[in-house]
C-alpha cells in the first residue's frame, strides 16, 4: 500500500491533484483544506497517502497532516460514509470543528457538507461522540501551506469566534446571512446581521 508520496505537482482540480513522482503521475483526491495548501506546480510537496482498492479501482486519498488523515480514517468507519463524503466533510470542517460539531450535537454544520443529510449526520454524531476525546485537533503539516486569501465570510465568522461564539455556531450564523445577502455582502453587514441572527436565536 502506498502511505506516502513526494514529487512535483503537476496538476490542480476540484478534488484532485496529480503529482508526479519520478516520471509516474499519481492522481490523488483531496479535500478542499489540502488542496488549497499545496503549493502551485510545478513546485514539490509530500501528501500522506490513504490507499482504497476496490474490484474497479485504487483510489488514493491525500493529506497534508495526520490530524486531516486519522479523521478521514475515523470518518469511513461509519457506515453510509466512503471516501468521497469524507473528504466532503473535512473540506467543510477542519478536525478542530469537527470535534467542535461532534461534542456540540450540531447537526447543522455537518449537513453543510455535500451528500451528509439529516439522518447520516445524527449516525455520524451518535457513532463518533464518544471517539472524539482521542482525536487530534491540530495539524501537523508537512510543508508550509499557501494560505488561500481570506474572504468576508471568513472574516466575520474570525471576529464572531472572537467575540466569545463557538465556531461552527458562527458559521452557521454567517451561511445564513450570505444567503439572504448574497456574496457580495461587505463584512460589517455580514457581521452585523449575523450578531442578529445569533441574538434572535439565543432569545428563540
Amino acid at each position: 500500500m502506498i502511505a506516502q508520496l513526494t514529487g512535483r505537482v503537476e496538476a490542480l482540480s476540484d478534488g484532485a491533484c496529480v503529482l508526479d513522482v519520478g516520471g509516474v503521475g499519481y492522481l490523488v483526491q483531496a479535500s478542499a483544506r489540502t488542496l488549497s495548501a499545496l503549493p502551485q506546480a510545478p513546485a514539490t510537496t509530500k501528501l500522506l497517502i490513504e490507499t482504497h482498492v476496490r474490484e474497479d479501482a485504487i483510489i488514493l486519498y491525500g493529506f497534508a497532516d495526520t490530524a486531516e488523515r486519522d479523521w478521514f480514517r475515523l470518518l469511513t468507519t461509519v457506515q453510509g460514509v466512503g471516501g468521497k463524503v469524507a473528504l466532503a466533510i473535512l473540506s467543510a470542517l477542519s478536525p478542530r470543528d469537527l470535534i467542535s460539531a461532534i461534542a456540540a450535537g450540531d447537526k447543522a454544520s455537518l449537513t453543510r457538507a455535500p451528500g451528509v443529510g439529516p439522518r447520516l449526520a445524527v449516525r455520524l454524531l451518535t457513532e463518533l461522540r464518544d471517539k472524539t476525546g482521542t482525536m487530534p485537533s491540530s495539524p501537523g503539516v508537512s510543508y508550509t501551506p499557501v494560505a488561500a486569501p481570506a474572504t468576508p465570510a471568513d472574516d466575520a465568522i474570525s471576529a464572531l469566534v472572537n467575540l466569545g461564539y463557538r465556531r461552527p455556531e458562527a458559521q452557521q450564523a454567517v451561511a445564513r446571512v450570505l444567503e439572504r445577502l448574497g456574496d457580495s455582502a461587505s463584512l460589517d453587514a455580514l457581521i452585523r446581521d449575523s450578531l442578529k441572527e445569533l441574538a434572535q436565536r439565543a432569545a428563540g
